[in-house]
């Protein structure tokens, strides 16, 4: 790993979490969002489906330093590379809420499976799993921010070892 190497892994992981918290904003925006457009096999509403990204690790980058480190027999396998979002998908876990509400123009019109007519599906979306995602990604990015800014002090000082 470079010079840079820590905060180019530091930078990936405030992308990742800063992606993190727009969704989240994305999913307390929407948790009345009833009508989106998309309708059931049987002409029934489908309401805003909760959204939540999907980390993996970045790939490794095959450079110089990385070939001439395992051709010499150091063990760089483990390196980390940062992180990166492979997908954002909806999130099925939780099953919609239903809200009997027949004068709603979002109320099923025809039975089907889990939704009796009259009910109205509501989000997936639980305030209090959201707020929880929203502090967990805040104090991930404050740990890459910090961790950032660490790095940024060794090259700083290494920089000032350097003029003597």
């Amino acid at each position: 790993m470079g010079l840079f190497g820590a905060m180019e892994i530091s930078a990936s992981g405030l992308t990742a979490q800063r992606l993190r918290m727009d969704l989240t904003a994305n999913n307390i925006a929407n948790i009345n969002t009833t009508r989106t457009g998309d309708l059931t096999a049987a002409g029934n509403q489908i309401p805003y489906t909760r959204q939540v990204a999907v980390f993996v690790p970045r790939p490794p980058q095959t450079d110089f330093s990385k070939v001439l480190g395992e051709a010499m027999g150091n063990d760089v396998r483990n390196v980390g590379n940062g992180v990166q979002v492979s997908r954002i998908q909806n999130d099925a876990t939780e099953p919609y809420r239903l809200e009997y509400n027949p004068d709603s123009p979002d109320a099923a019109q025809v039975a089907e499976a889990g939704l009796p007519v009259g009910y109205v599906r509501q989000p997936n979306v639980n305030i209090v799993t959201e707020m929880v995602d929203m502090m967990t990604a805040a104090r991930a990015y404050e740990a890459n921010v910090t961790a950032l800014n660490v790095s940024k002090s060794m090259a700083t000082k290494a920089l000032e070892i350097g003029r003597g």
